[in-house]
């Protein structure tokens, strides 16, 4: 297949607010020996998009500068190296950045087939937020079936997928979220507890249940010192990310005295090696439970291209419920 030399993208022209998002125009990627070249549908909008926009998350060495870490679309050309797929495959892919492009390269070993019975825009809500749960909760957390997980921004894409999953897995899930439709939207998902941080205290919440084995926080700031409150004996935080910011005060007697686990994450980094380990591991214990109608992505909201910015500040507004796409 013929492709063409270059495509509409959105570029971030500097750092700022979501106003800083433009349309321009850019050579399309030519694969690597391990790469595949994906023909773009959907792209997802992420955190991580927003704070590399702010300038506060670079893109790691070789990869592109425009925004986007997943999407789903068809494969167009493959790499001299790569044998796991062909052209005219329909695939969605973790991304290393470029997302918000009509075409994307990325690592073959980071895209997984579309599952069955899913749309290209449903795939496209995939990538970014199940390989951030499965590390994170399952590996990193080591969640167990019958344990008590403690979701925060339940209503979030990271969140819905936590919510699902953790209950197709057998544990009980609570989860906080900032107003009564939110809450709702957690308990429709299988949470059995969802708890509005405007008038209640998610520490005195979890007490009452015996404390969480888990709880997967994306706010920080004072969460933190709450979170270790909550925790059962032996319990686990994993930290994702810090909308409220990165330093606390903390009591670390009470880590030492219940023998607390206090770890975190970022997806981005990690190693390409790393990132198709976890991508093996979708494949083989979460892919069926989507394909079999058990776990699915919620999409909130879908933008075109080049309304990128105002998907930006839907997203930034904490409105959203589940995934924000673009439709390229």
């Amino acid at each position: 297949m013929s492709l063409p030399t270059t495509m509409r993208a959105v570029e971030i022209s500097q750092a700022g607010g979501p106003d800083v998002l433009r349309l321009c125009t850019r050579p399309v990627p030519v694969p690597r020996a391990d790469e595949i070249v994906i023909k773009v549908a959907y792209a997802g909008v992420n955190r991580p998009d927003a704070l590399q926009r702010a300038g506060l998350y670079n893109p790691p060495a070789g990869a592109s500068d425009l925004p986007g870490l997943e999407a789903a679309g068809e494969v167009v050309a493959v790499g001299a190296s790569v044998s796991m797929w062909a052209v005219g495959n329909q695939v969605c892919a973790l991304l290393p950045g470029g997302g918000y492009a009509e075409y994307v390269a990325t690592p073959a070993a980071h895209a997984l087939s579309v599952p069955t019975g899913l749309s290209l825009e449903q795939a496209a809500c995939l990538p970014e937020t199940f390989f951030t749960v499965w590390s994170n909760v399952f590996e990193r957390g080591g969640l167990q079936a019958g344990e008590r997980l403690l979701v925060h921004g339940g209503s979030s894409g990271i969140g819905t997928t936590a919510i699902q999953l953790a209950r197709a897995f057998g544990a009980r899930v609570f989860a906080t979220a900032g107003s009564d439709e939110k809450c709702a939207a957690c308990l429709d998902l299988g949470a059995e507890r969802a708890i509005n941080y405007r008038n209640e205290d998610f520490v005195d919440v979890m007490k009452g249940e015996g404390g969480a084995n888990l709880i997967l926080d994306m706010v920080g700031g004072d969460y933190i010192p709450r979170n270790v409150r909550a925790l059962a004996m032996e319990g686990r935080l994993v930290n994702i990310a810090f909308l409220q910011g990165s330093k606390a005060e903390l009591n670390f007697a009470a880590v030492m005295m219940r023998r607390l686990t206090l770890t975190g994450s970022t997806l981005r980094p990690q190693s390409d090696a790393q990132k198709a380990r976890i991508a093996e591991a979708l494949r083989a214990k979460v892919w069926p439970l989507i394909a079999s109608g058990r776990v699915a992505p919620v999409i909130d909201s879908r933008y075109a291209l080049a309304d990128a910015s105002a998907a930006h500040a839907h997203m930034e507004s904490g409105a959203h419920i589940g995934k924000i796409v673009l439709e390229i």
